[in-house]
């Protein structure tokens, strides 16, 4: 238990770091764009450098509450902090969303009527962007939170905008066809706007309590009852705080008859199972077979 609690505090530590990381490389780029952008003429690059510049308070907000997340629980927040974290992707998602309406907004009028621009410059700027935010987007592929996934669809975003940016660079090097960059933009656009609207479920699924991804109540509650002294199990609920650490509660009905000693090797037989089922915190209440279960005000 105390290895698997080691682990943990050190992917939290990784997960703060990577986000640390892509930062400030994004935040030092953003300026590097801005000068850039001005030196080439380029509206595609001083609009990359205005989303940047989003992407650059994201990175910021996520990096302080991915580090927030980590205190621990209180009378205040009994479960912990966890979920500011995912708070943190929840609003870097919807900036994401914004942010590539207003891509959309101003590629699409470009593909009627293509501007012509600097293309050398474009080129090294693109070489740039894409070594900058692609060792970002590669340092936070590594993680395993939904605060990093979001993160990480921001900096491939970037990566993949730059690559446009070099490709049509290259093309337009040899033959004015400036209409290649506003079509690169709206396809990456809409890209990201499909994995982005998929992290929006997750996030949402969890805030509203959904059974987490591969866990089954009726799987779960079926191996409990394969225990000898379980007579019915009822009232399981299962849910996550972040995506990663799992909670369940249930109640299981014994004989009466039941020693103490054996109702406490059974908890802890059901514990055993359901952390080698994912599930990070498991309370479990005996009830007696004669017993009525109460609960008060509850629909489920």
């Amino acid at each position: 238990m105390a290895q698997i609690e080691k682990h943990h505090h050190h992917h939290q530590h990784e997960s703060t770091e990577n986000i640390k990381t892509a930062f400030f490389l994004n935040f030092s780029f953003t300026i590097l764009e801005i000068i850039g952008g001005i030196w080439t003429n380029s509206s595609a690059i001083l609009s990359d450098a205005l989303h940047d510049l989003g992407d650059s308070i994201s990175l910021g907000l996520a990096w302080f509450m991915d580090k927030y997340s980590k205190k621990e629980a209180d009378h205040k927040f009994s479960f912990g902090y966890s979920r500011f974290s995912l708070l943190a992707a929840f609003i870097n998602s919807l900036v994401l969303i914004i942010g590539s309406i207003l891509i959309l907004v101003q590629a699409v009028p470009r593909i009627f009527a293509p501007e012509p621009v600097n293309k050398m410059g474009m080129l090294v700027f693109s070489l740039t962007g894409i070594t900058i935010n692609g060792i970002a987007f590669l340092r936070l592929r590594r993680g395993n939170s939904i605060n990093e996934e979001v993160v990480s669809w921001h900096l491939l975003e970037d990566v993949l905008g730059w690559m446009a940016i070099l490709i049509v660079s290259i093309v337009l090097i040899f033959v004015d066809l400036y209409i290649l960059d506003p079509l690169l933009s709206v396809l990456i656009t809409i890209y990201i706007l499909y994995n982005v609207s998929k992290n929006i479920r997750r996030i949402t699924n969890i805030f509203l309590q959904r059974v987490p991804e591969g866990l089954s109540i009726e799987d779960i509650e079926k191996e409990f009852l394969e225990i000898k002294e379980v007579i019915n199990i009822h009232h399981t609920h299962i849910w996550t705080l972040d995506g990663e650490k799992h909670l369940l509660s249930t109640h299981i009905v014994v004989d009466r008859d039941l020693k103490q000693s054996d109702i406490i090797k059974l908890k802890n037989r059901v514990r055993e199972s359901g952390q080698g089922m994912g599930i990070s915190h498991i309370t479990v209440e005996i009830d007696y077979s004669e017993e009525d279960c109460i609960c008060v005000d509850c629909d489920y």
